[in-house]
């Protein structure tokens, strides 16, 4: 028995030993004098340690299980002249670079870190600058893409990419990056069992976050702040999102959130603060909302049709110019126990919950999906007279689509 223990020891030491691997020191005073040397002569599971320098090289090939370790930000300059880092080998580790001037080209869609049909990489600590697209994974599964940060200088869409794409890729985590100054912050298509938590995507020229055709996602704790459009979320399933922040997404067709074909999803916990419109829906449906914060937007909640089986409950809707727009009468959607700040109810039994039920669909809501140029009249009295005439005998608005059980006080 004690022998048997023995012999397992010594092969898990030696299978450990080779997975280490030997460190390799790259630097201007070193033997080896640049990166592309030093992936050449590295072993499986070597790991090459660059000292702080400027190195200046572009299409590097990573075709081998490695670690790059940057010492105190090493840069490395692509000089405009193509893509830096390609990735085509599994158990790959890019760690603590400052990549910088990508190539840009209207064919080719060049990036500071490409991984290509590669498992179990880890991409962290890298500082890209000067990009065409940040980090792209290609039917790239298993990894992480972790605390990076990322600053474009986008100025038009057609040149320039985006900050952190995933292509058919799955089961990866995308957590703590900072994107910005790019097309799309995050863009995903195709990719299914990803989890985006706790970054930051702000001052991106269209979306903080795109996605489309991908399924079984979570996103929680990020905040999408002064994009061109905040958020799109397209043909996809089961998606959560919770926990999010979308602010100051403003602009003439710009909101927090686009729906368009998602069925089967949760959307809880999450703050629109001030965007034109907050979560603008479109043939969405099973959608549970709860938990959300709706404050100071243009539109809260605008459904613009093909909407079914979707609740919202214990939302707050707080100072929206508008809570809820409708373009139709029908309605097959739950609003429950919802806090509304335009709420003029009372409480007699004291229980919390209005006596009377609320109608957050205002005809001047109506009004405005029809002929957008009356919103001048937002503030007129005239305004005010005939949504109330609306909310006593309702006629162009759903006759029942109001909350039975308006909060008095705001959900917590």
């Amino acid at each position: 028995m004690y022998r048997t223990q023995l012999q397992l020891l010594v092969i898990v030491f030696f299978i450990g030993t080779s997975l280490w691997g030997k460190t390799i020191e790259v630097c201007a005073t070193c033997e080896v004098k640049s990166i592309k040397e030093g992936i050449a002569i590295a072993a499986d599971f070597d790991t090459l340690l660059i000292k702080k320098g400027n190195y200046k090289e572009f299409n590097i090939v990573i075709d081998k299980p490695l670690t790059l370790k940057g010492e105190n930000y090493p840069v490395v300059d692509g000089e405009d002249r193509g893509e830096i880092i390609r990735i085509i080998a599994d158990n790959v580790t890019v760690d603590g670079l400052h990549i910088i001037n990508v190539g840009t080209s209207y064919t080719t869609d060049y990036a500071a870190i490409r991984v290509v049909k590669s498992d179990n990489f880890l991409i962290q600590n890298v500082v890209l600058e000067k990009l065409f697209f940040g980090i792209y994974l290609e039917r790239s599964n298993h990894g992480r893409v972790y605390n990076n940060k990322i600053i474009g200088d986008a100025v038009d869409e057609y040149n320039s990419g985006n900050g952190i794409q995933l292509w058919y890729s799955h089961h990866v985590q995308v957590d703590r990056n900072i994107v910005q100054g790019t097309r799309d912050g995050i863009y995903l298509e195709f990719s299914d069992n990803i989890t985006i938590n706790n970054n930051t995507s702000i001052n991106n020229l269209r979306y903080g976050l795109h996605f489309m055709f991908s399924n079984d996602d979570v996103y929680t704790d990020n905040t999408f702040e002064n994009n061109g459009a905040g958020v799109a979320v397209m043909f996809s399933k089961r998606i959560k999102m919770i926990g999010n922040l979308f602010k100051k997404n403003w602009g003439t067709a710009s909101f927090g959130m686009l729906l368009k074909e998602i069925n089967d999803a949760e959307i809880i916990g999450n703050t629109f603060e001030e965007n034109t419109i907050g979560i603008n829906i479109e043939g969405s449906n099973r959608i549970e909302y709860k938990n959300n914060d709706f404050i100071s937007n243009g539109w809260a909640v605008k459904v613009l049709g093909a909407c079914y089986a979707n609740s919202f409950i214990n939302n707050n809707f707080l100072y929206n110019s508008f809570d809820i727009s409708y373009n139709s009468k029908l309605n097959d959607n739950v609003f429950e126990k919802n806090y509304w700040s335009n709420y003029t109810g009372y409480d007699l039994d004291k229980d919390g919950i209005g006596d009377v039920p609320y109608r957050p669909v205002k005809l001047f809501s109506y009004v405005v999906n029809r002929t957008p140029e009356t919103i001048i009249l937002l503030r007129s009295i005239f305004m005010d007279i005939i949504d109330f005439s609306e909310k006593v005998s309702p006629v162009f608005t759903p006759d029942n689509l109001l909350d039975n059980m308006p909060l008095m006080k705001r959900s917590e």
